[in-house]
Protein backbone atom coordinates (compact mmCIF):
# COMPACT_ATOMS: atom_id res chain seq x y z
CA UNK A 1 0.00 0.00 0.00
CA UNK A 2 1.02 3.34 -0.67
CA UNK A 3 0.08 5.55 1.89
CA UNK A 4 0.58 9.00 -0.04
CA UNK A 5 -2.24 8.06 -2.35
CA UNK A 6 -5.66 8.76 -0.88
CA UNK A 7 -3.22 12.01 0.65
CA UNK A 8 -2.91 12.97 -3.17
CA UNK A 9 -6.25 12.13 -4.13
CA UNK A 10 -8.00 13.74 -1.12
CA UNK A 11 -5.48 16.95 -2.08
CA UNK A 12 -7.03 17.17 -5.53
CA UNK A 13 -3.89 16.69 -7.03
CA UNK A 14 -4.55 15.45 -10.70
CA UNK A 15 -3.99 11.54 -10.86
CA UNK A 16 -3.63 10.04 -13.83
CA UNK A 17 -3.91 6.30 -14.31
CA UNK A 18 -5.20 3.27 -17.11
CA UNK A 19 -6.64 0.48 -16.90
CA UNK A 20 -5.43 -3.13 -16.33
CA UNK A 21 -7.34 -5.66 -17.59
CA UNK A 22 -4.86 -8.62 -18.88
CA UNK A 23 -3.53 -10.58 -16.00
CA UNK A 24 -0.15 -10.43 -16.98
CA UNK A 25 2.48 -9.02 -14.06
CA UNK A 26 4.50 -8.06 -17.04
CA UNK A 27 1.99 -6.15 -18.12
CA UNK A 28 1.77 -4.22 -14.97
CA UNK A 29 5.31 -3.82 -14.92
CA UNK A 30 5.51 -1.91 -17.92
CA UNK A 31 2.70 0.44 -17.30
CA UNK A 32 4.07 1.26 -13.98
CA UNK A 33 7.12 1.95 -15.80
CA UNK A 34 5.67 4.34 -18.09
CA UNK A 35 5.07 6.52 -15.07
CA UNK A 36 0.98 6.66 -14.06
CA UNK A 37 -0.19 7.72 -10.60
CA UNK A 38 -1.78 4.70 -10.43
CA UNK A 39 -3.26 1.68 -12.26
CA UNK A 40 -6.99 0.07 -11.98
CA UNK A 41 -6.81 -3.19 -11.71
CA UNK A 42 -11.07 -4.31 -13.11
CA UNK A 43 -11.76 -7.66 -11.65
CA UNK A 44 -15.31 -6.66 -12.61
CA UNK A 45 -15.26 -7.20 -16.37
CA UNK A 46 -11.69 -8.80 -16.70
CA UNK A 47 -10.66 -12.01 -15.93
CA UNK A 48 -8.75 -11.64 -12.46
CA UNK A 49 -9.50 -13.48 -9.58
CA UNK A 50 -7.86 -12.15 -6.10
CA UNK A 51 -4.54 -14.10 -6.32
CA UNK A 52 -4.45 -12.78 -10.07
CA UNK A 53 -4.88 -9.26 -8.31
CA UNK A 54 -1.95 -9.68 -6.29
CA UNK A 55 0.37 -10.31 -8.84
CA UNK A 56 -0.33 -7.22 -10.68
CA UNK A 57 0.13 -5.08 -7.10
CA UNK A 58 3.55 -7.23 -6.77
CA UNK A 59 4.40 -6.19 -10.38
CA UNK A 60 3.54 -3.18 -10.20
CA UNK A 61 5.88 -2.22 -7.47
CA UNK A 62 5.37 -0.19 -4.16
CA UNK A 63 6.01 2.98 -5.81
CA UNK A 64 2.97 2.65 -8.16
CA UNK A 65 -0.59 2.63 -6.73
CA UNK A 66 -2.83 0.10 -7.53
CA UNK A 67 -6.37 0.47 -6.99
CA UNK A 68 -8.81 -2.93 -7.41
CA UNK A 69 -12.01 -2.60 -8.76
CA UNK A 70 -14.06 -5.50 -7.13
CA UNK A 71 -16.94 -7.47 -9.05
CA UNK A 72 -19.45 -6.14 -6.81
CA UNK A 73 -19.92 -4.24 -3.55
CA UNK A 74 -19.72 -7.93 -1.63
CA UNK A 75 -17.59 -8.48 1.50
CA UNK A 76 -16.01 -10.76 0.49
CA UNK A 77 -14.57 -9.34 -2.43
CA UNK A 78 -13.39 -6.20 -0.48
CA UNK A 79 -11.43 -7.65 2.14
CA UNK A 80 -9.70 -10.33 -0.47
CA UNK A 81 -8.98 -7.16 -2.43
CA UNK A 82 -7.84 -5.18 0.32
CA UNK A 83 -5.80 -7.70 1.69
CA UNK A 84 -4.17 -7.90 -1.70
CA UNK A 85 -2.34 -4.61 -0.55
CA UNK A 86 -4.45 -2.79 -2.74
CA UNK A 87 -4.42 1.56 -1.91
CA UNK A 88 -7.95 1.19 -1.81
CA UNK A 89 -11.40 -0.13 -4.19
CA UNK A 90 -14.09 0.76 -6.83
CA UNK A 91 -16.96 -0.31 -5.82
CA UNK A 92 -19.13 -0.38 -9.39
CA UNK A 93 -23.15 -0.49 -9.18
CA UNK A 94 -23.92 1.77 -6.26
CA UNK A 95 -26.74 2.89 -6.23
CA UNK A 96 -27.86 4.26 -2.65
CA UNK A 97 -26.70 5.74 0.52
CA UNK A 98 -27.38 3.01 2.20
CA UNK A 99 -25.15 0.66 -0.57
CA UNK A 100 -22.47 3.49 0.18
CA UNK A 101 -22.47 3.04 4.18
CA UNK A 102 -22.25 -0.46 3.51
CA UNK A 103 -18.97 -0.07 1.38
CA UNK A 104 -17.28 2.21 3.44
CA UNK A 105 -17.77 0.26 6.86
CA UNK A 106 -16.86 -3.19 4.82
CA UNK A 107 -12.86 -1.23 4.32
CA UNK A 108 -12.77 0.04 7.53
CA UNK A 109 -11.32 -2.02 10.94
CA UNK A 110 -13.36 -2.02 13.79
CA UNK A 111 -14.70 0.13 15.82
CA UNK A 112 -15.21 2.16 12.39
CA UNK A 113 -16.03 -0.78 10.20
CA UNK A 114 -16.50 -4.20 9.95
CA UNK A 115 -13.52 -5.37 7.72
CA UNK A 116 -12.40 -8.97 8.62
CA UNK A 117 -8.79 -9.37 10.31
CA UNK A 118 -6.64 -11.27 8.29
CA UNK A 119 -2.97 -11.85 7.82
CA UNK A 120 -1.82 -11.78 3.62
CA UNK A 121 -0.08 -9.44 1.65
CA UNK A 122 -1.07 -6.09 2.76
CA UNK A 123 -0.16 -6.66 6.39
CA UNK A 124 3.34 -8.01 4.93
CA UNK A 125 2.18 -11.46 6.00
CA UNK A 126 1.86 -10.92 9.50
CA UNK A 127 5.49 -8.90 9.70
CA UNK A 128 4.02 -5.56 9.74
CA UNK A 129 0.29 -6.78 11.35
CA UNK A 130 0.14 -4.12 13.66
CA UNK A 131 1.55 -1.25 11.81
CA UNK A 132 -1.02 -2.01 8.90
CA UNK A 133 -3.75 -2.33 11.30
CA UNK A 134 -3.50 0.92 13.09
CA UNK A 135 -2.77 3.08 9.64
CA UNK A 136 -5.48 0.73 7.31
CA UNK A 137 -8.36 3.00 8.18
CA UNK A 138 -6.59 6.14 7.12
CA UNK A 139 -4.83 5.24 3.82
CA UNK A 140 -7.26 3.18 2.01
CA UNK A 141 -9.32 5.19 -0.02
CA UNK A 142 -12.76 4.21 -0.98
CA UNK A 143 -14.14 5.07 -4.45
CA UNK A 144 -17.75 4.21 -5.51
CA UNK A 145 -18.76 4.33 -8.75
CA UNK A 146 -21.75 6.30 -10.60
CA UNK A 147 -23.14 4.79 -13.57
CA UNK A 148 -26.97 3.73 -13.17
CA UNK A 149 -30.02 6.44 -13.43
CA UNK A 150 -30.70 5.40 -9.64
CA UNK A 151 -27.53 6.77 -8.32
CA UNK A 152 -27.89 9.52 -10.29
CA UNK A 153 -31.49 10.05 -8.61
CA UNK A 154 -29.75 9.57 -5.10
CA UNK A 155 -26.20 10.95 -5.75
CA UNK A 156 -27.34 14.22 -2.95
CA UNK A 157 -27.94 11.42 -0.19
CA UNK A 158 -24.73 9.19 -1.72
CA UNK A 159 -21.95 11.89 -1.73
CA UNK A 160 -22.93 12.89 2.08
CA UNK A 161 -22.08 9.57 3.02
CA UNK A 162 -18.79 9.84 5.58
CA UNK A 163 -15.98 8.19 4.40
CA UNK A 164 -16.28 8.05 0.77
CA UNK A 165 -13.18 9.91 -0.52
CA UNK A 166 -14.47 9.63 -4.60
CA UNK A 167 -16.57 8.96 -6.74
CA UNK A 168 -15.93 7.73 -9.95
CA UNK A 169 -17.80 8.26 -12.95
CA UNK A 170 -18.54 5.14 -15.35
CA UNK A 171 -19.89 7.08 -18.53
CA UNK A 172 -20.84 4.41 -20.49
CA UNK A 173 -22.42 1.90 -18.47
CA UNK A 174 -24.09 5.35 -17.19
CA UNK A 175 -25.36 6.26 -20.76
CA UNK A 176 -26.37 2.67 -21.46
CA UNK A 177 -28.44 2.69 -18.57
CA UNK A 178 -30.04 6.02 -19.26
CA UNK A 179 -30.85 4.52 -22.59
CA UNK A 180 -27.93 6.47 -24.46
CA UNK A 181 -25.84 3.31 -25.43
CA UNK A 182 -21.86 4.49 -25.69
CA UNK A 183 -23.50 7.69 -26.68
CA UNK A 184 -21.43 9.73 -23.70
CA UNK A 185 -21.83 13.24 -25.71
CA UNK A 186 -25.18 13.07 -25.69
CA UNK A 187 -27.07 15.88 -23.80
CA UNK A 188 -29.06 13.56 -20.96
CA UNK A 189 -25.70 11.88 -20.36
CA UNK A 190 -23.19 14.82 -20.09
CA UNK A 191 -26.38 16.92 -17.49
CA UNK A 192 -26.44 13.33 -15.87
CA UNK A 193 -22.50 13.99 -15.62
CA UNK A 194 -22.84 17.44 -14.25
CA UNK A 195 -25.72 16.64 -12.10
CA UNK A 196 -23.47 14.50 -10.37
CA UNK A 197 -20.02 16.59 -10.18
CA UNK A 198 -22.37 19.38 -8.93
CA UNK A 199 -23.79 17.05 -5.96
CA UNK A 200 -19.48 16.12 -5.25
CA UNK A 201 -18.38 19.83 -5.33
CA UNK A 202 -21.26 20.77 -2.52
CA UNK A 203 -20.05 17.84 -0.55
CA UNK A 204 -16.67 18.24 -0.91
CA UNK A 205 -15.72 14.42 -2.85
CA UNK A 206 -13.35 14.20 -5.29
CA UNK A 207 -14.23 13.06 -8.80
CA UNK A 208 -13.16 10.51 -11.16
CA UNK A 209 -13.62 9.54 -14.86
CA UNK A 210 -12.61 7.23 -17.69
CA UNK A 211 -11.84 8.02 -20.90
CA UNK A 212 -11.13 6.06 -23.83
CA UNK A 213 -8.34 9.03 -24.91
CA UNK A 214 -6.74 12.08 -23.87
CA UNK A 215 -9.09 14.36 -25.58
CA UNK A 216 -12.01 12.43 -23.73
CA UNK A 217 -10.88 13.37 -20.25
CA UNK A 218 -9.44 16.78 -21.31
CA UNK A 219 -12.84 19.09 -20.35
CA UNK A 220 -13.53 17.16 -17.06
CA UNK A 221 -9.92 18.17 -15.56
CA UNK A 222 -11.25 21.46 -16.30
CA UNK A 223 -14.26 21.06 -14.80
CA UNK A 224 -12.57 19.74 -11.39
CA UNK A 225 -12.37 15.95 -11.93
CA UNK A 226 -8.64 14.76 -10.48
CA UNK A 227 -8.69 11.11 -10.75
CA UNK A 228 -8.59 10.49 -14.28
CA UNK A 229 -7.99 7.07 -16.33
CA UNK A 230 -7.30 6.97 -19.74
CA UNK A 231 -7.96 3.78 -21.70
CA UNK A 232 -6.86 0.48 -20.99
CA UNK A 233 -3.20 -1.83 -21.66
CA UNK A 234 -5.30 -3.55 -24.18
CA UNK A 235 -6.19 -0.99 -25.86
CA UNK A 236 -2.79 1.00 -25.75
CA UNK A 237 -1.19 -2.02 -27.11
CA UNK A 238 -3.78 -2.38 -29.86
CA UNK A 239 -3.80 1.62 -30.75
CA UNK A 240 0.13 1.91 -30.73
CA UNK A 241 0.50 -1.72 -32.46
CA UNK A 242 -1.84 0.01 -34.97
CA UNK A 243 -0.29 2.99 -35.52
CA UNK A 244 2.85 1.75 -36.40
CA UNK A 245 1.96 -1.14 -38.64
CA UNK A 246 -0.37 1.09 -40.60
CA UNK A 247 2.52 3.83 -41.22
CA UNK A 248 4.63 1.36 -42.45
CA UNK A 249 2.32 0.12 -44.76
CA UNK A 250 1.39 3.58 -46.22
CA UNK A 251 5.25 3.98 -46.64
CA UNK A 252 5.79 0.57 -48.34
CA UNK A 253 3.11 1.15 -51.05
CA UNK A 254 4.22 1.70 -54.26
Amino acid sequence: MNSNFRKRLLNGEVLVGSLITIVSPEVAEIMAGVGFDWLFIDSEHSPFNAHGAQTILQAAGRSCPCVIRVPAHDEVWIKKALDTGADGIIAPQVNSAADAEAIVRMCKYPPDGTRGVGIGRAHKYGLEFIAYMERANNEIAVILQAETAQALNNISEIVEVPGIDAIFVGPYDLSANLGKMGQIDDPEVTRAIADIMEACKKAGVRLGIFGATVEAVEPFIQQGFSLLAIGSDGMHMAQGAGKILNSLKRKTVI
